[in-house]
């Protein structure tokens, strides 16, 4: 039995095109909806414009139930500003993928010419660019220019270990982002020192402003309620911007009234504070309702004007221009071999509270929280606590990347892969990062006020009540000893554990044996 559609304002507000009647169409994925970015002649000639809602890519993973609503209700509503705007628009709804609806198009429509622009995940660009392979005297594929950076020009470095820190710094001079010439504003190309304060008790933190549900994304809830029911996450106080308007507002709101705090507390943790300082504006880009040079500009803006501290402004810039390129043009650079990839041939299954949210750990409940209820969290509990307490459990990185994939609003495949089988995990051995991002309980503890609420002591190292990443760190440390005296940044840790006391070794490895036996999964 064929679901019923949920169409009703796309389909009482876009005209219904004659397809015979066009020669060239363009189809346009969920992520890339920003026209401002395509070739000049679509704003100019307003080709047919195809957007498909495929059901069959909603479940490839159980996505989480709000990524899912933002990725439809900003496709449609962006589909219905193209046809206010004058463009012809085919908006379908599938069971299937895109390629069959592309072609069924295409095999229909002897006359029509496709154009797409390259994806930025892999399997959508494999089955588009089947379609091209069929049609291909009809179908023409354009680079994708959502990115800053071209990945052919650093894909061989960066396959060959080329750090981040370098790349960035090429990025800035070719930018001229916080430039002096050829040097960086304020004589250093990196303020990470002065960006690792514990916010202090009773900071006011300023709220991000809420968008209500309209009718399309009210439409797209019921939608995803019973054809979704079964997906992670909840559906329930959907606040996000959906709109290119919206999405500005926001952007302007954080440059106002949060970047100037943003780079002291970036790496800070707050007991039911979840946002901060931090921007919340990846689910934005990574869809290109907002674009990274805007961004940018708007953040270099505020520290010339007086307005954010060089700092803060440095430091977010990196997050884009840095971080940001730098994984999508690792993601190129890896694919596909890369999604297989097991450093520490961990073979564990994901723990049961990632999908429940039910742990004693308080770190842990806390960092899930907002994942489960929000599809959000900001980088340093993604990195230092659910990446850390994955690893220290043994568990198959694969399965915390397909997690990650599924259970964040601005995840994608291109830059999750990298952020988890790269960076957290070390699952790639040490193409991206230079050591393992593990640590004990005491980093938790130095960056935020959630060891004061849990039922763990901080101050035991071992034992039934001691906090377990303690234990579990040394006994890490022992096991994975080759892959860090191979690493001079990490070596020293293993010297550290070596000099412990063969009670205390042994009271590690009961201890990390015991819990890791109780973990569910």
């Amino acid at each position: 039995m064929s679901k019923r559609s949920f169409l009703s304002h796309i389909d009482e507000r876009i005209p219904k095109p004659n397809l015979t009647e066009h020669v060239n169409a363009v189809f346009i994925l969920h992520d890339q909806l920003n026209l401002d970015v395509w070739p000049s002649w679509i704003r100019e000639e307003k080709p047919l414009l195809i957007f498909i809602e495929s059901a069959a890519k909603g479940n490839a993973l159980p996505y989480h139930k709000k990524k899912l609503i933002y990725l439809l209700s900003s496709m449609r509503h962006f589909a219905l500003e193209c046809a206010e705007a004058g463009f012809p628009v085919h908006y379908h709804s599938t069971q299937n993928h895109y390629d069959p609806a592309l072609e069924d198009l295409l095999s229909k429509n002897g006359d029509l010419n496709l154009t797409f622009m390259t994806p930025s995940e892999w399997d959508s660009r494999e089955r588009l660019r089947k379609v091209g392979s069929d049609y291909n005297d009809r179908v023409e594929e354009i680079s994708n220019n959502f990115f800053l950076a071209d990945p052919e020009e650093y894909k061989d470095r960066i396959k060959d270990g080329w750090l981040m820190e370098y790349f960035y710094r090429e990025m800035r001079r070719k930018t001229g982002y916080l430039m002096n010439g050829e040097k960086p504003e304020g004589g250093e190309w990196n303020y990470d020192d002065q960006n690792r304060e514990k916010l202090p008790e009773g900071h006011p933190v300023p709220t991000i402003a809420e968008t209500e549900p309209d009718e399309v994304t009210e439409e797209v809830i019921e939608m995803l309620e019973e054809w979704f029911s079964d997906h992670f996450g909840k559906s329930e106080e959907f606040r996000d911007a959906v709109t290119r308007r919206q999405a500005l507002y926001r952007l302007n709101e954080f440059i106002d009234e949060r970047l100037d705090e943003f780079g002291p507390y970036e790496d800070a943790m707050v007991q039911g504070k979840y946002d901060l300082f931090h921007s919340h504006l990846s689910v934005y880009l990574n869809n290109g309702l907002i674009l990274p040079k805007e961004v940018c500009d708007r953040a270099e803006e505020a520290y010339q004007n007086g307005n954010a501290r060089l700092n803060s402004v440095e430091g977010f810039i990196r997050q884009i221009i840095g971080w940001r390129e730098y994984v999508r043009v690792y993601y190129e650079a890896m694919m596909p071999d890369v999604r297989d990839a097991n450093h520490f041939n961990f073979n564990n299954k994901l723990p049961e509270m990632y999908w429940s949210g039910q742990t004693k750990l308080n770190c842990m409940s806390e960092c899930l929280k907002p994942v489960i209820e929000q599809g959000y969290s900001h980088h340093i509990p993604r990195l230092m606590v659910l990446s850390n307490f994955s690893n220290l459990t043994e568990t198959d990185p694969r399965e915390l990347n397909r997690w990650f994939h599924l259970a964040y609003v601005d995840a994608y495949e291109w830059v999750v892969l990298p952020n988890v089988l790269g960076m957290s995990t070390f699952a790639d051995g040490g193409v991206l990062a230079s050591k393992p991002y593990v640590s004990s309980g005491n980093y938790i503890n130095k960056m935020s006020d959630y060891c004061k609420h849990c039922e763990y002591k901080i101050s035991k190292k071992t034992g039934e009540d001691a906090c377990p990443f303690n234990y579990l760190y040394w006994n890490f440390i022992d096991k994975q000893r080759e892959t860090f005296t191979q690493n001079g940044r990490a070596n020293f840790m293993v010297n550290m554990f070596d000099k412990k006391s063969d009670e205390e070794k042994k009271a590690v490895s009961e201890s990390s044996v015991d819990f890791l036996e109780d973990v569910s999964r």
